[in-house]
């Protein structure tokens, strides 16, 4: 399974509270981490360099590496997060049901209670499992707020181009809530002039 898989099954567990903007920045850079790892492509400086033709088994990775910019000057790491991650968890979520990781179940008692996803308990135990063990997954887990059970020392990212993709990562999520934060200010604002005096 992938980083960017395993990351949206973590990010199901209904004691996360997790939007779906953050979210997806994180599994676009959960993608571009697989890619580097898989040697499809490489960073310099700031910018996603494509290396060999790698066709992932993946679909939505297959993806990920056809959508990459080819020509210099390449595309920067901030620019790739948001394009890719354009409703990205929504993909993820398809995906995972298509190949049975999520299925649909009803909350309650009564067969026609409110319909949940949950994943299935091999990727949940899968994900979950990995999570405790990798620094990486780790890290983008916890730029997007989940926390859980993980050792107090946790260990920390040596690879200086992960290091770099995580913290695009979190600036990404961080601009994120800033624009939430503004439009929330903005509809208050524009509330209270409708509202009077």
């Amino acid at each position: 399974m992938t980083t960017a898989r395993d990351l949206f099954i973590i990010a199901m567990d209904p004691q996360q509270s997790v939007g779906q903007g953050d979210l997806s920045l994180a599994l676009a850079g959960a993608e571009l981490l697989d890619l580097i790892g898989a040697g499809a492509v490489a960073v310099d400086g700031d910018r996603i360099v494509p290396g060999g033709a790698l066709v992932p088994d993946d679909r939505l990775m297959g993806e990920a590496a056809a959508g990459l910019t080819r020509q210099a000057p390449y595309e920067r790491i901030e620019d790739w997060l948001w394009r890719r991650g354009r409703d990205l968890s929504a993909a993820y979520q398809a995906a995972l049901e298509e190949d049975g990781e999520l299925t649909r179940k009803r909350s309650g008692r009564l067969p026609f209670g409110p319909e949940r996803l949950e994943p299935a308990d091999t990727a949940h135990r899968r994900a979950t499992d990995r999570w405790k063990e990798e620094p990486v997954l780790a890290a983008l887990a916890s730029v997007v707020g989940i926390d859980g059970e993980r050792p107090e020392e946790e260990p920390g990212l040596e690879d200086e181009v992960v290091t770099t993709v995580v913290a695009v990562v979190q600036d990404a999520v961080m601009e994120l809530e800033a624009v939430r934060q503004r439009r929330s200010i903005e509809k208050a604002a524009f509330a209270n002039v409708w509202r009077g005096p």
